[in-house]
């Protein structure tokens, strides 16, 4: 692991805790909305539990603590490095995100350190001048909810004009690509950016545009908690809106919303979980998991 892990999100979380705790302002209702608000969804399963059956001797009765001090957490020269690191990343600059605060850091990896062989190799041009402005464009637009005004290639090299409000950006890890989610006057359409020729920032719309008609699908899985199971789901699907219920001591249920568009990446990464998670609805993912086993030559299912 490259941090301890007194400083990860769960320590971030306790240190909010205690910081409520040293001023006498924390009650049982403020504990669970700081977990909440800066925790994960499982958060809720397990820190109250640690925190209030003193496995973890932080607080007493009446939700007060031994310590002191508000505690804090300074970074780490590792931590540095890592965000360093992170900060080459060309996606990472696409948001404007600068050095600042890190200058005479040394990355702690460099990007050719990774060999990516589950995604497309025909990614965005992530570098380019031309896209970054294009991105920076749509991402303010978005921010101060105005038009855009896109002229887009088509998928036969014909230029197209398109007036659309813009919603959100998406990206997909195996597509290495990002994509934009807005509405027309009449319609919802989803754009890649390395599709758009150029973009401007219109004013804002007059009227309240349309939401995006984007089809959103549920799926529900029972997770066997073995082998990290449960942090690696958490992980794996941590882009996507869940909630997690634990059903006894090591069995949780998951359930996410997805995007229909996004089925195909997301019946790979709960395969890769094996017998540890195992979906119980819809039949029609089912259905895809069973056609995908048979594909693979693996005919006998449970």
């Amino acid at each position: 692991m490259l941090f301890h892990e007194i400083y990860g999100s769960y320590f971030n979380v306790v240190a909010e805790v205690l910081t409520d705790a040293c001023e006498n302002t924390l009650t049982d209702k403020r504990l669970y909305e700081i977990i909440r608000d800066k925790g994960f969804g499982e958060s809720a399963l397990s820190i109250p539990v640690a925190l209030k059956s003193g496995e973890w001797p932080l607080l007493t009765n009446g939700m007060k603590t031994p310590i002191k001090h508000p505690p804090s957490m300074p970074l780490t020269t590792l931590q540095k490095r890592w965000l360093r690191s992170l900060l080459d990343d060309p996606r990472i600059r696409l948001f404007g995100v600068t050095h600042d605060g890190l200058e005479g850091v040394k990355p702690l990896y460099a990007r050719e350190t990774f060999c990516y062989f589950d995604r497309y190799n025909d990614g965005d041009p992530f570098e380019s001048e031309e896209y970054i402005s294009n991105f920076r464009i749509i991402l303010s637009a978005i921010n101060e909810k105005r038009l855009l005004a896109i002229r887009y290639n088509g998928r036969r090299s014909s230029l197209t004009e398109i007036q659309c409000f813009p919603y959100y950006l998406e990206y997909s890890s195996k597509d290495d690509k990002f994509r934009l989610i807005a509405t027309t006057k009449t319609d919802t359409v989803t754009l890649n950016l390395s599709r758009i020729a150029s973009a401007e920032a219109l004013d804002a719309p007059k009227s309240e545009p349309l939401p995006p008609n984007t089809k959103k699908c549920t799926l529900v899985m029972e997770l066997l908690d073995e082998r990290n199971a449960l942090e690696r789901a958490m992980l794996h699907f941590s882009h996507l809106e869940k909630e997690t219920a634990r059903l006894d001591d090591n069995h949780y249920r998951i359930t996410l919303s997805y995007s229909k568009d996004d089925e195909t990446e997301l019946l790979i990464r709960v395969m890769a979980f094996g017998p540890m998670l195992w979906v119980t609805s819809p039949a029609r993912f089912i259905s895809l998991i069973r056609e995908r086993l048979t594909k693979q030559g693996l005919h006998e299912l449970s």
